[in-house]
């Protein structure tokens, strides 16, 4: 027995070092985005009751009383021969270990810690020639609606195998001799099938509204509905109040939202993401809701129309829906957007000091001219004025006058002609004795 000791103890060291995971697109990580799986369009009346269906059993959370996420690992053996296969044993993630055949009980075995650490290789103490066909691994996760499965053969042989183990191009083939150990590996440690996670903290469902004309990425957040029981609303108030989802959402799926009364104002696309991130769903449902126009109720018999009344009180009109002016702005997110608007108000402010600056300096001028004024006119009035200090000295004149201008002219008549201009006149001799004699003579 020391061989087969060591050839087990050699394959659960090669299992502890190479894990082979099961091949599922479910396993892998969801994407970040969420797929849509419906998109559809709906109207109602202004003043209905507008129900959006969104529904999903994956979201269901009572499915999971047991807070045992209901998952089961399955062994089956299909013979050499072929036909159906048989059922070896189940194991539940609660801890429940069922093996069909008494033959097999105490000879298979299975990890207790399988849906803790990942582990669901099956070990088969003594190989019997009965033991050999094809082994399927097959996990379910009811709860999740996960599926997935793992196949390896087993071939039994009368002496120590050349080949121990080899890959045939679609599972892994294992030759062991009769009566030694045999290991069939089957690993998979995604976090849905260990209890890495909890559950009710990632199931979330939100409710998104774009009104006419935004795009997906600028909708609008209306509710927030957790598993845990939590519930957030957002949204205008005047959509807020008129907006819910059943209570009891979680506990049959339903996540269907109502709009109660509906207005013309609520147009809009709508979209249902439910988000399972431990079961890695991530689904949207788009509806495009439009309003139409209440229809027109008859007059009643008593009405003015019918002229049976004779009241002059207009009714009111019933084209007229009730509604909210809901005008969307986009603001532009662009930097140059931001540094157009500070250049507008930095020439605003330069031209508002510069404007300014003129009126202080001109204001100052004018204080100026004044001051120049009064200083002028004061000494005007406070000094005599002497003419006597504007006389001309006449020997000034005479100088000029008696000062020869050399001149060089062509002929004497030009010279003389010249100098005649430019001398003195003959002063008059005036005899003022001569007048006063006359003045005695008389």
């Amino acid at each position: 027995m020391a061989l087969p000791s060591r050839i087990l103890l050699w394959k659960l060291v090669l299992l502890q070092s190479s894990a082979v995971l099961l091949h599922s697109g479910s396993s892998v990580p969801a994407a970040a985005g969420s797929s849509v799986v419906s998109e559809s369009a709906v109207s109602w009346a202004a003043g209905a009751r507008a129900v959006l269906r969104c529904q999903s059993p994956r979201m269901v959370w009572t499915q999971d009383r047991l807070h045992d996420r209901q998952r089961v690992l399955h062994w089956d053996l299909r013979g050499p021969g072929g036909g159906p296969a048989r059922r070896l044993l189940d194991l539940y993630s609660a801890g429940e270990q069922r093996v069909y055949e008494v033959r097999d009980r105490g000879r298979l075995e299975l990890s207790a810690s399988a849906f803790d650490d990942g582990n669901f290789s099956l070990l088969i103490r003594a190989v019997e020639e009965t033991d050999a066909g094809l082994y399927t691994c097959n996990l379910h996760h009811h709860y999740c609606h996960l599926y997935e499965s793992l196949a390896v053969r087993l071939e039994v042989t009368d002496g120590p195998p050349a080949t121990p183990a080899y890959w045939d191009g679609e599972k892994e083939v294992l030759a062991v001799a009769r009566g030694a150990p045999a290991l069939l590996t089957c690993v998979n440690r995604g976090h849905v099938w260990t209890d890495r996670h909890v559950e009710e903290a990632q199931q979330v469902v939100h409710w998104d509204r774009q009104p006419p004309g935004v795009p997906h990425d600028r909708a609008d957040r209306l509710l927030d509905l957790y598993g845990s029981g939590e519930r957030r609303a957002y949204g205008p108030l005047f959509l807020r109040d008129r907006v819910a989802v059943g209570a009891d959402a979680f506990e049959r799926g339903d996540f269907s939202l109502r709009i109660e009364p509906l207005e013309v104002a609520d147009e809009g696309t709508y979209s249902c993401h439910l988000h399972h991130h431990y079961c890695g769903l991530h689904e949207r449902r788009v509806f495009h809701l439009t309003v139409a126009e209440p229809h027109a109720e008859p007059p009643p018999r008593g009405s003015p129309g019918n002229g049976s009344s004779h009241s002059g009180a207009p009714g009111p009109d019933p084209t007229l829906a009730r509604g909210h002016n809901v005008i969307n702005v986009i603001v532009p997110e662009s930097r140059a957007h931001f540094f157009q608007q500070l250049g507008y108000v930095l020439a605003t402010l330069l031209l508002f000091i510069l404007l300014l600056v003129t009126v202080l300096l001109a204001a100052r001028r004018r204080r100026g001219g004044y001051e120049y004024s009064d200083q002028k006119s004061g000494n005007s009035k406070g000094k005599d004025v002497n003419l006597a200090e504007f006389a001309v000295a006449a020997g000034d004149q005479m100088l000029y006058g008696s000062e020869d201008i050399q001149l060089d002219y062509k002929n004497n008549i030009l010279k003389e002609r010249a100098e005649l201009a430019h001398s003195p006149l003959p002063a008059k001799y005036i005899d003022l004795d001569k007048g006063f004699r006359k003045e005695n003579c008389k």
